[in-house]
């Protein structure tokens, strides 16, 4: 070990074995982020616990959070050691390393608004205008196809109307009813 190391105070080589720790367990934990597993892959714990609706996609207690206090708490305490009472430095790196866990949520909840379900389901047609594409028949005596946009995408689907005239193609018509996986419409 370094002599400058050993001859610092015991609160300074507290500060510098938390940052060089939680900086190697945060830069393991980022490289196996980017390689698309996480570091409690294959963990298995015999916990049993009653958590009703809880829908949190993150916990305030997990080791990830243990280590962005412990990164924010550490490098402050290096950084600032010295420069001020140690009482109000120990107060200053535990406010900077609940932060560093306030900004671990921020990006978290940033992230998770990125998701979104894009998957097409029909009863999203409901209510919705369409363009007739191929003519459809009156009275269910056939089908007929109609264009519309759900979520951003066009969708051709096959369409029957109860009307007692057809309706031609390029006319605008309102889905009413789904029945079998078959949208019924009529003309607005």
């Amino acid at each position: 070990m370094p002599e400058f190391f050993s001859e610092m105070p015991a609160l300074q080589q507290a500060f510098w074995y938390l940052a060089f720790f939680a900086s190697l367990i945060f830069i393991f934990q980022t490289i196996l982020t980017f390689l698309g597993t996480d570091a409690s892959a294959d963990l298995d714990a015999d916990f049993n616990g009653d958590f009703h609706n809880v829908e949190a996609p993150f916990e305030l207690f997990s080791f990830r959070n243990l280590i962005n206090f412990l990164l924010g708490f550490g490098w402050t305490g290096v950084a600032f050691y010295g420069k001020m009472n140690e009482a109000f430095l120990v107060i200053i790196a535990f406010i900077v390393g609940i932060i560093f866990v306030g900004i671990f949520f921020f990006i978290i909840k940033q992230i998770l608004k990125l998701q979104e379900d894009n998957t097409f389901n029909l009863n999203n047609t409901l209510g919705k205008t369409a363009q007739v594409y191929i003519n459809i028949p009156a009275n269910k005596s056939g089908s007929g196809k109609v264009q519309l946009s759900v979520n951003g995408s066009f969708h051709e689907l096959e369409a029957f109307t109860e009307e007692d005239e057809k309706i031609s193609s390029g006319e605008t018509v309102r889905v009413v009813r789904i029945e079998n996986q078959v949208l019924f419409v009529e003309k607005i």
